[in-house]
């Protein structure tokens, strides 16, 4: 039985990386998929293996909040309701803050939080009509500190804070509101990490599964908390990052001698 048949969802950030393997999940599961990102040609590459009759490219900027209501309204133009939001837009930036520049910190706040935001805040109108869902998803960066990630880690602090917010403030119009926190996962925002074997070396001392995550890995989750399995489950936000929080964070230390 396909869990998500008759439903429509809207993934942003879904031309590669974790999006798209989200996007393709809920695909198979049946749901109307609306692809965005800022580049149709990229969105329009993932949609060519979709049901057409199911698929809708909306491709812009969560950032401007003009384009964020133009989302969501083609998307109920076109499939008459909205059931899921997925809240995946994202982009990192590393280095010490004292050397972040100004337009640094505005595109990672920009993108990473006032899109969802703005996300949130006009779907809202067409969540309550469904009872659906919103699932942002975070970061481990979001519930910890990191090294060498102030303006990143600041980002997702707030939506995974703001997921416990909307969940307190949604949950009596029917909404639930949760967050995926993963751990380094295999897309293009972490291919300078990916790429480097002596990275992927360190990143894996911190991994007790011993491997970074996959878009499929991150997934699953997302569309449990998306389906009515999870009916009574609102206001989490659930590491999904191959152990990297039961140590709070902290390096493994036996891994670092054995190595």
């Amino acid at each position: 039985m396909q869990r998500f048949s008759g439903k429509t969802v809207i993934v942003t950030g879904s031309s590669g990386g974790i999006g798209e393997g989200i996007a393709r999940a809920f695909a198979a599961e049946g749901a109307n998929v609306v692809l965005n990102s800022r580049s149709k040609s990229d969105c329009d590459k993932v949609a060519a293996d979709f049901d057409a009759e199911r698929t809708l490219v909306v491709a812009g900027d969560v950032s401007n909040s003009g384009f964020v209501r133009e989302l969501i309204a083609s998307t109920v133009e076109r499939f008459g309701a909205l059931d899921t939001l997925i809240c995946n837009a994202g982009v990192a930036y590393s280095g010490p803050l004292a050397t972040t520049p100004d337009d640094q910190i505005d595109r990672v706040i920009d993108i990473n939080v006032k899109g969802v935001l703005y996300l949130c805040r006009e779907a809202i109108g067409e969540l309550a009509k469904t009872k659906g869902s919103i699932t942002i998803i975070s970061s481990v960066s979001g519930l910890g500190g990191d090294w060498d990630l102030p303006v990143y880690n600041a980002s997702k602090g707030a939506v995974s804070n703001l997921t416990r917010s909307l969940a307190l403030q949604l949950g009596r119009k029917g909404i639930r509101v949760n967050a995926i926190n993963p751990s380094i996962t295999r897309s293009d925002m972490t291919d300078a990490i990916t790429s480097n074997d002596a990275l992927v070396k360190a990143a894996l001392k911190r991994l007790p599964l011993g491997r970074v995550a996959e878009p499929e890995d991150i997934a699953g989750p997302t569309l449990f908390l998306s389906s009515d399995e999870a009916r009574f489950v609102t206001g989490v936000n659930l590491p999904v990052d191959g152990g990297v929080s039961a140590s709070n964070g902290q390096p493994n230390f036996a891994a670092e001698m054995a190595s």
